[in-house]
Order: C-alpha cells, then sequence, then structure tokens
C-alpha cells in the first residue's frame, strides 16, 4: 500500500488521501491479508510499516517535497517482486515506476488536480488498474477496473438526533471550496456559521473570509483533528458545501451525515452520487438557491442520514470492493 507523505497516515487533522489509504489497510489487515505501508515514519498502522520520509512534508517544511517522493516512491518499487500487488495512492507519479516492475499496480485516482497530468494516466491506461473514486470523476479518455467509493470509521462519528443553530464549513480554504459563499449563506439565513479547515490561499482567506470574522457570528477555528471534528459535525445545524469545482468524492459530507447532520451543497460533481436530495440534504445551484434550502433543513431526519451512511459509506463495504478488485487483478477469485 503506498501512502501519499504529504501528511502522517492516518492524519493528525487534515490529509483525506492518508486517511482512507489508513482506513483500508487496517480493515484488510483485520481479514488477515498480509500488508506492507508505505508510508512516514511516524505513521501508526498494524500492517508492516516501510518508510524513509520521518514525518509529512507539510508538517515539516524543511523537508524537500520532491526529494522526499523520490525516495518513498522508489523504496516501494524497488521491493516490487515481494509483493502480489501494489496498490498506489499517490497519485500519478508513481504510475511511471510501473512499467519498469511485473507486480500489478492499482491506483486509486482521488481526483485529477489538473488536467496537465492526464497524459501520464493515458500513458498508463490498461497497463496499471485504475480505480474512481465517483463516476462523476471518471474521465472519458481512460478505463477503470471499478469505481469504489469512500467508506468512513463509523465509530469515529457520534449520531447527534437534535441539532445545535450553526451552520458549519469544514474543508479547504480555497476558492474551490466555496469559504466565500458559506459566509454569504449565513448571513442571509441570519445563522451563526464556523469555518474550520486549513488555510490553502492565504490571498483568498484574507480577502474573503478574515473580514468577515467576528469571533462570534462567524468564527475561524482552523483544521481540527478527530474529536472536534466530530463535536462540531454532530452539533451543525447544516453542512455547508457549495463548492465550485467538480468534486471528486467529499468526505466531509458523508462524514457529516454519519453524525446526523444534513448537508446543503452545490450540485457538482460527485455530490448527486453521495446525497440523496431532500433526504439526507439538499443539492443546489446558487447561493439563492442555497439560502431556500437551509430554510428546509428541519424538515429532514437526521436518523436518515446517518442510515444513509451506515448503507452506502462504511469502511467495511469499501473493503469488500477493493478485495474484489485485488482477486480479479491476481486471478484469485475466491
Amino acid at each position: 500500500m503506498l501512502a501519499p507523505i504529504a501528511w502522517r497516515t492516518p492524519p493528525r487533522h487534515y490529509g483525506p488521501w492518508e486517511a482512507v489509504t489508513s482506513l483500508l489497510t487496517e480493515g484488510l489487515v483485520e481479514r488477515g491479508i498480509d500488508v506492507t505501508l508505505f508510508a512516514t515514519q511516524d505513521s501508526v498502522t498494524r500492517a508492516r510499516l516501510e518508510a524513509v520520509c520521518p514525518t509529512g512534508y507539510e508538517e515539516d517544511r524543511s523537508l524537500d517535497a520532491k526529494v522526499m517522493e523520490s525516495l518513498h516512491i522508489s523504496h516501494c518499487f524497488e521491493q516490487a517482486r515481494r509483493f502480489d500487488l501494489i496498490h498506489n495512492h499517490f497519485d500519478f507519479l508513481p504510475l511511471s515506476y510501473s512499467a519498469l516492475v511485473d507486480t500489478p499496480v492499482v491506483t486509486t485516482i482521488h481526483g485529477f488536480s489538473s488536467s496537465k497530468i492526464l497524459p501520464v494516466y493515458q500513458k498508463y491506461d490498461g497497463r496499471v488498474h485504475y480505480v474512481a473514486i465517483s463516476n462523476a470523476d471518471r474521465h472519458p479518455t481512460l478505463s477503470y477496473a471499478a469505481t469504489i467509493y469512500h467508506g468512513i470509521d463509523l465509530s469515529l462519528f457520534s449520531f447527534e438526533p437534535a441539532s445545535g443553530d450553526y451552520l458549519l464549513f469544514l474543508g479547504r480554504i480555497h476558492p474551490d471550496k466555496g469559504a466565500r459563499e458559506a459566509i454569504e449563506i449565513a448571513k442571509r439565513t441570519q445563522r451563526p456559521l464556523v469555518v474550520a479547515g486549513i488555510i490553502q490561499d492565504r490571498d483568498y482567506f484574507r480577502s474573503y473570509v478574515e473580514p468577515a470574522l467576528d469571533g462570534d457570528r462567524i468564527r475561524f477555528v482552523g483544521s481540527v483533528g478527530p474529536r472536534e471534528r466530530d463535536r462540531l459535525l454532530g452539533g451543525a445545524f447544516c453542512l455547508l458545501h457549495p463548492i465550485s469545482f467538480e468534486e471528486p468524492f467529499g468526505l466531509s459530507v458523508v462524514e457529516a451525515m454519519a453524525c446526523g447532520t444534513p448537508v446543503v451543497a452545490f450540485r457538482r460533481g460527485s455530490m448527486p452520487e453521495v446525497i440523496e436530495h431532500g433526504v439526507t440534504g439538499f443539492l443546489t445551484t446558487s447561493v439563492d438557491d442555497a439560502v431556500q434550502a437551509v430554510a428546509r433543513v428541519s424538515e429532514l431526519d437526521r436518523k436518515q442520514c446517518r442510515s444513509h451512511v451506515e448503507r452506502r459509506f462504511s469502511v467495511d463495504r469499501m473493503v469488500d470492493d477493493y478485495v474484489r478488485v485485488y482477486r480479479q487483478i491476481t486471478g484469485r477469485e475466491s
């Protein structure tokens, strides 16, 4: 299992790719499968850990990201003969090693950061087995072994039958994720807003988020760890997800629903696959539309939000789906 190394696996706070890699790794170990995890040295796992990078390069800026990535990926592929299969969660760079080894490679495509990386995926299409994380994120020029939705550890998300009065934005502070729009929605619905997440675009934060913060009606709490995330999600009236890009999946959306909290999201990317409109939240097309949807959130049953996640987005279901793909690729169907 080849994890990203921007953050520890599992992450202390932010790190969605590392979080999914950890959940899958631990789920496979639980089933008695022999797994070697290539991740940072401070990663926590019951699998066999192989590591050359001491910690995530986003957590220790003295580390050179490209140097660490090169050492990390080569460390895995130089041992390829040891494994029946390599599962890459590290984006496109490891694909350039795949033709140098005989070991089959599965790559979960966690989203396309840019169209500029597409030629790498196209070159190795057919040699590497691609898994999409939503049907919306499938690229028409690529072939896929499967679409496998992320799963979450439901024990980390407490169901809250009664909501608080505040709205919640939980995600990267970046134009793609829509913190600016969330602030506008909160103001127009006259509800408090909590903004949580890493600041990925400082200019955007300074221009559109910071001026609105008053410490009372609109608060910024930064990136939050598992306990605080659980508390914030469970206590929210609803989660706002007014994205301006084609969201590949949206872990925070599933996490909110696991706590019983409905989601008001813009209808882009995977959102129609993740949210059941009118049951677990509302799919909207604009700020005006979202304002109207927030007014209807109290009509929704929070128990339905939780059961929706239990049925469709459990970690056990995710592990089942990946084991099925592994067996198909290695010829071990039984």
